[in-house]
């Protein structure tokens, strides 16, 4: 079996299309179950699945990859021409350096993010309660989260980085000279939203409410960082009271509708309105960005302001490089080490068996009769002759092949016994 990594991200392919791939968190663990007994030849699976990335890692045969392909454009009703011009493929210890690049924030749009450790490990515990974990993949987590700890532990790539939290808010400015003078809505309750909240507070937004499809959640989130908590179909009844509006929900459909944001300007009179869907899928729909006077930005419009904070963590990125390419290393070795305990435990196996069968044949003959001085010469005859039966094959098929490092191999461990 081979480690496998594959998928899409803001690397490769924009909102519009990583949204048709995006699977909702509520629905992983029985998406899991379906992939692993759907796929023949993958044994262990992981769905990894960010606003700015899905990915999955799983243990398969090589042989078995397109089938996983076909799965994937099944299950998110995708085309193979669109995936195969954005998607990338990465097989064992590649693979492994990949998910330690992406848990370490090294792969993120905003470079150290320390989110991303979190959702892989969400990612790993909606598996694990899946029943689709097994000793190839823990391994490799165990490895992989030791590594985001040292990047963490021992670089300053995490120390304070621009969010897509931030840059959003910093987006604002552009629109609004003066943030104190407008009000707020932020749609959804989870921990990006909790971040811009924060974020327009320190820049002077006099007024902030969140909306959620659960009001229990909304209102707990506003008793932190907001003055007022409501229902998403609420929304349409006041959006026209707030300048600033930015989304991020887990929802698979749209949850501002085009019809909702004109009825709302109406009400403006067409004052501006600036708006950032951070979700993927997309939240706001993007028709919404042809309105006068609405300013529309997605999750990947945030990119140049984010990219502003590159530059300074260069060093600390070539450190967690560095941190990572010995993490590989330890996480090959004993990978190599694993195979080769499998290997001997299967060749022990053989042996026992051949020499199970061979007693079973002396006690035979020596229940018989048959003289024990010949039944032990013969009995140890018959058992080298097929305990190094295997080994000899190997040994000839080898100086056939010309593979010399074998044989050199082989030739330097028989000397040093």
């Amino acid at each position: 079996m081979a480690l496998l990594a594959i998928g899409i991200s803001f690397r490769t392919a924009d909102v519009s299309v990583r949204e048709k791939f995006a699977f909702p968190e509520t629905d992983i663990a029985p998406v899991l179950k379906e992939l692993t007994n759907s796929v023949q030849g993958l044994t262990e699976s992981i769905i990894l699945s960010t606003c700015n990335r899905t990915e999955i890692y799983c243990s398969i045969e090589k042989t078995a990859r397109e089938n996983l392909v076909h799965w994937l454009l099944r299950n998110r009703q995708g085309e193979l021409d669109n995936f195969n011009a954005v998607n990338y493929t990465y097989w064992d210890l590649e693979a492994a350096r990949h998910m330690m690049r992406v848990t370490s924030g090294l792969d993120s749009q905003v470079l150290g993010e320390p989110q991303i450790t979190g959702q892989v490990k969400d990612a790993y515990d909606s598996s694990r309660r899946a029943e689709t974990l097994g000793s190839e993949l823990n391994l490799l987590a165990r490895h992989t989260f030791h590594a985001a700890k040292q990047v963490r532990s021992r670089t300053h790539i995490g120390r304070n980085p621009v969010s897509v939290a931030s840059a959003a808010v910093t987006t604002a400015h552009q629109i609004f000279s003066d943030l104190a003078t407008t009000s707020a809505l932020l749609v959804g309750a989870g921990e990006t939203i909790e971040l811009v909240s924060r974020h327009l507070r320190r820049a002077g937004v006099r007024r902030i409410a969140i909306a959620n499809r659960s009001l229990k959640n909304a209102n707990s989130l506003a008793a932190k960082v907001a003055d007022h908590a409501m229902r998403l179909s609420e929304i349409g009844d006041v959006l026209h009271e707030y300048d600033v509006v930015i989304s991020s929900t887990g929802s698979s459909e749209p949850v501002i509708a085009k019809k909702t944001v004109q009825q709302a300007q109406r009400h403006r009179r067409y004052r501006p309105l600036f708006m950032v869907d951070i979700a993927v899928p997309r939240d706001i729909d993007p028709e919404v960005a042809t309105l006068k006077d609405v300013y529309l930005y997605t999750i990947d419009d945030l990119t140049a302001v984010i990219e502003e904070n590159v530059e300074g963590r260069k060093e600390s990125a070539q450190q967690a490089e560095e941190i990572i390419v010995e993490a590989v290393g330890k996480y090959a070795r004993e990978r190599g080490a694993r195979s080769g305990q499998e290997l001997i435990e299967l060749f022990r196996n053989s042996a026992n068996n051949v020499r199970d069968a061979e007693l079973k044949k002396a006690i035979e003959r020596l229940d018989l009769g048959s003289d024990p001085g010949e039944l032990l010469s013969r009995l140890a005859h018959d058992l080298t002759n097929k305990l190094i039966h295997s080994p000899t094959l190997t040994i000839r098929n080898a100086a056939s092949d010309d593979r010399k490092e074998i044989l050199d191999y082989i030739r330097k461990s028989l000397e040093h016994d």
